[in-house]
């Protein structure tokens, strides 16, 4: 089986803790487009958060952000695919939020929308390299269906909290994560794997030929469902049970050494047709 499609998430598994792409990584990924390979870069993060890495590494193809509801080409800014949540659910969310006095981020359009700045805030803008925008009780609602929300919780109640939203709001909402306290909150149905499979179809590149790498509870069903699946070795035991294999950390390049075994296996193959 020859993978033609790689596609990875970023944080915590492209990117290293400083959020930088390594040298290695670079030049893995360019060599697999060198080799004809399509590169996808399927993040949880706002299409303008990604660009500017997909800009680097020199890609012309559909970026798939915010978990798969808006897929965007990444030099043409064409919209290939969108679907934001329900307006009336999102507004219940708010206002469950409110209730509960969680902290929660709206993103409408390219901007990120929070009560007042705090450390959370600060925390975020630091990684994505995005600025929130504080609006204090009008957070609470909105007249624009969002791509996401997302609710950061303390990590001693993120499971709790969890449970809680996806009880509450079953059949409305379907309830991932990206980090140990951070909840995505999305339209059902919406997920990195369908968005990913609807890229590939389009480059007629079937399921069982794509190679899909992350770390998360948001990149379980890419990585499951993909011909092969791939763990950083970071990725928490729940990730790494529905992987085929399980690369070095996102510290140690395992998104190289992964892209580098592919191309090394199927050079090998060449040579021995």
């Amino acid at each position: 089986m020859e993978i033609k499609l790689i596609a990875s998430d970023m944080d915590d598994t492209l990117l290293n803790s400083k959020c930088q792409i390594s040298a290695r990584n670079e030049a893995a990924i360019k060599s697999a487009l060198a080799a004809g390979k399509i590169f996808l870069l399927a993040t949880g993060r706002m299409y303008v958060s990604v660009r500017p890495y997909a800009e680097r590494l020199g890609l012309d193809v559909p970026l798939v952000t915010y978990n798969g509801a808006l897929v965007k080409g990444s030099l043409s800014g064409k919209v290939f695919y969108e679907q934001k949540m329900t307006l009336s659910t999102a507004n219940e969310v708010l206002a469950y939020c409110k209730e509960k006095g969680y902290y929660l981020q709206l993103y409408v359009g390219d901007s990120i929308l929070i009560h007042t700045e705090n450390e959370c805030s600060r925390m975020y803008s630091k990684i994505s390299g995005i600025q929130t925008t504080a609006i204090g009780d009008a957070v609470y609602h909105t007249e624009e269906a969002p791509y996401k929300i997302l609710v950061m919780t303390k990590a001693e109640e993120f499971q709790n909290v969890w449970q809680d939203f996806a009880n509450k709001f079953k059949g409305k909402l379907d309830v991932t994560s990206s980090k140990d306290n951070f909840l995505e909150l999305m339209e059902p149905g919406i997920n990195k794997w369908e968005a990913v499979k609807a890229v590939a179809a389009s480059y007629g590149v079937k399921p069982e030929e794509i190679m899909c790498i992350g770390d998360s509870n948001n990149d379980v069903k890419m990585i499951a469902n993909a011909g092969i699946g791939v763990a950083v070795g970071n990725a928490k035991d729940a990730v790494k049970n529905h992987a085929k294999i399980v690369t070095a950390s996102n510290d140690n390049d395992g998104v190289a050494l992964v892209i580098e075994a592919i191309l090394t296996k199927q050079a090998v193959e060449e040579q021995l047709q």
